[in-house]
């Protein structure tokens, strides 16, 4: 099988994705230690309205740019899995990260019969912070709704504690600029999107088209999926369509679900390079192929698709363990 091998990469230089309840908490601690170095790194480029200063926000501010062209379409998955190997380079090379990225598995939360928001992730020492306390957050007017709430209840109120409870974010929510904490709602509703059950059911689908609708969710699903799910398990600003790389849970939700597209692609061959789709959730569109370039502002040149299929090749060289 071609993904099984290291093509250009030698085994010194690949990089293991590793659960982030396996690691250990100084493991941890570095990880978080280098997402806050990017909270306070100016940013390269002042944008979205002169609003970004750190180099986390420009991270935010693309995507909050990019993502009516990203979701709904066929290059959701390869966009992100570039977007968040840019992240990732950013982190080792800019703030001295010698890891390599984690990723949250929320089907073993999920699975576990307790409330999500017992998860390790989610704690104060250790994690990322716990759930927003009530009161604590008034949403911003928005009388154009540009906001793309999907679920207003679910930004319940500032996370309390953790690494990132005096954090001020610039952006969002939704495409809007404010200052305000990082909010959540977590939400156990949105936890039979996200179990191994859910996992498992995605990856029957024959054909990449399938697996990434089912993976995507709605608004072209009837009902959520795990990604979707996801955002809203979490709730607040992760809930939204556009500024959701504000919770720094993004990176790693969004790792999962690129984990589990490797994973179908790894069940047979000719899903290395499967690949196609609308470029654009409305007509007119074209078919995405390998050719189809990823575009992610001024973070990263262009690449097209075919570069980021394999991750066992360069410039990738990770995998999941």
């Amino acid at each position: 099988m071609v993904g099984g091998s290291l093509i250009g990469c030698s085994f010194s230089t690949v990089l293991k994705f590793y659960r982030r309840r396996t690691l250990s908490t100084s493991e941890k601690g570095e990880y978080i230690g280098a997402v806050k170095c990017m909270q306070q790194r100016p940013a390269h480029d002042i944008i979205y309205e002169n609003a970004v200063r750190t180099r986390f926000d420009e991270f935010q501010a693309t995507h909050m740019v990019i993502a009516d062209r990203v979701h709904q379409t066929g290059q959701f998955l390869p966009w992100h899995r570039n977007f968040l190997y840019i992240y990732e380079k950013a982190l080792r090379e800019e703030c001295g990260y010698k890891g390599a990225h984690p990723y949250w598995d929320w089907s073993q939360d999920a699975d576990a019969g307790k409330s999500l928001d017992k998860a390790p992730v989610f704690d104060p020492d250790t994690g990322f912070g716990g759930n927003g306390v009530p009161g604590t957050y008034k949403l911003p007017p928005d009388p154009a709704h540009t906001s793309k709430l999907f679920d207003p209840e679910s930004f319940v109120g500032c996370v309390p504690d953790g690494p990132f409870s005096t954090y001020t974010l610039r952006l969002g929510p939704g495409i809007m600029v404010t200052e305000h904490c990082l909010t959540r709602g977590i939400d156990n509703k949105y936890k039979k999107y996200i179990t191994s059950s859910a996992v498992a059911n995605t990856t029957k689908s024959s054909t990449y088209e399938l697996f990434r609708i089912e993976l995507e969710g709605a608004p072209v699903t009837p009902h959520h999926k795990m990604h979707d799910g996801g955002h809203l398990a979490i709730g607040g600003e992760m809930s939204n369509f556009y500024s959701s790389p504000g919770d720094p849970l993004f990176y790693l939700h969004h790792a999962n679900l690129d984990r589990i597209w490797w994973n179908w692609q790894m069940m047979l061959p000719s899903r290395m390079y499967e690949m196609t789709g609308r470029s654009t959730p409305r007509p007119p569109f074209q078919n995405v192929t390998l050719d189809y370039e990823l575009y992610t502002g001024r973070l990263s040149k262009p690449v097209p698709i075919r570069d980021v299929m394999n991750i066992h090749k360069e410039p990738s060289c990770y995998t999941y363990v």
